[in-house]
């Protein structure tokens, strides 16, 4: 009839990370937006991080420095790359009052000619850097308490040093087949993947839950000889090997804990790295890789533990304290708790008196 019609086209949900941060912000009346914008630095940082990894082959920035960081391991370039950008994007803002990274000994304090900020951000740059040269899955985490020491001058120690269950916010970024940032202010988990054509995180996965029943179990059997009777006696339970009317879980290990835990949290499972004979207290660092990726674990309804008790109840006392790890659905991770009160009480007693 000589009417015009236009056509509806369907497009993809282009809900970006920094109008989901503006919504949530928009929840809370009083909201000042700092942490907004402290989130919106990290998903920048991410991107920069992102581009060097993708494109690592070719622009000369695979292979290890001639330096070692403060664990004794051997930095490799993008370490340091990762590191030296996550700094710079926050020393400057007025958002953050001190620094913390993995990769050095001390507090990063922010420069004397910069005004601190309200937050405390703890960071471990790259995750799994020992996959970087073999191209496979590697990721960035962040932590983010608020300042608690009084007045509004720099951070201290006391301000870094914070339980997990004090958290405002935590965040993991997952450089792999695409890139992934997840993070939670409390209020669930959201996942968000870089589209590089128009270099955004789009939302991806909304309210991501951990599905029960659990599908996958990560540790690294090369370490068995070392293990306690209660880790091998629960690694065979999770293998069913006693157990003929029950299936096995899964094994699955990258040896990057973001890789592993971020499979697992989308498919469900439980990734350990206990104590052991030669690592008494644990491998992973509490403050840099346990406490944000538990404070997530938490919010996606999941369980993290140090074989005794909630990992966000820990008090540290030292910056690169370590802690042994057990994080994935709670039935498990309680299950493994149960195997070490019955075969390690000795070694829990002495592990205690240190926790």
């Amino acid at each position: 009839r000589g009417e015009s019609s236009t056509a509806m086209v369907s497009l993809p949900s282009l809900f970006t990370i920094e109008r989901h941060i503006l919504a949530q912000q928009g929840q809370h009346p009083g909201a000042t937006g700092r942490l907004t914008n402290l989130l919106y630095d990290i998903a920048l940082a991410a991107k920069l991080i992102a581009r060097e990894t993708t494109r690592a082959g070719i622009a000369n920035i695979l292979g290890a420095t001639s330096a070692e960081n403060v664990h004794g391991e051997m930095q490799q370039k993008l370490d340091v790359y990762a590191d030296q950008v996550i700094f710079r994007m926050n020393d400057h803002t007025g958002r953050v009052c001190v620094m913390a990274s993995e990769e050095h000994d001390d507090l990063l304090p922010i420069p004397a000619h910069h005004q601190p900020g309200y937050y405390v951000l703890i960071y471990d740059p790259l995750d799994g850097s020992s996959n970087i040269d073999v191209n496979a899955s590697i990721g960035t985490i962040f932590a983010i308490h608020r300042k608690i020491t009084p007045g509004d001058g720099r951070g201290t120690m006391e301000d870094v040093l914070q339980p997990g269950s004090k958290l405002v916010a935590a965040a993991y970024v997952i450089y792999g087949s695409s890139t992934m940032l997840v993070y939670s202010t409390g209020e669930g988990v959201h996942g968000f993947t870089l589209d590089p054509s128009v270099g955004e995180f789009l939302l991806s996965h909304p309210n991501i839950q951990v599905p029960s029943p659990g599908q996958y179990y990560s540790v690294n059997h090369g370490r068995h000889k070392y293990w306690s009777p209660g880790i091998r006696h629960f690694v065979a339970w999770l293998q069913a090997l006693e157990d003929n009317d029950r299936s096995p879980l899964e094994n699955r290990y990258i040896g990057s804990m973001i890789a592993d835990f971020h499979r697992n949290l989308l498919r469900g499972g439980i990734f350990l790295y206990p104590a052991d004979e030669r690592r008494p207290d644990g491998k992973l660092r509490l403050t840099y890789e346990a406490q944000p990726l538990a404070f997530i674990a938490a919010q996606a309804g999941a369980y993290a533990s140090d074989g005794i008790g909630d990992i966000l109840d820990l008090q540290p006392r030292d910056l690169h304290q370590r802690v042994p790890v057990f994080m994935g659905n709670r039935e498990l991770v309680e299950q493994a708790e149960w195997f070490l009160q019955r075969y390690d009480r000795d070694w829990l007693a002495e592990y205690a008196k240190r926790r």
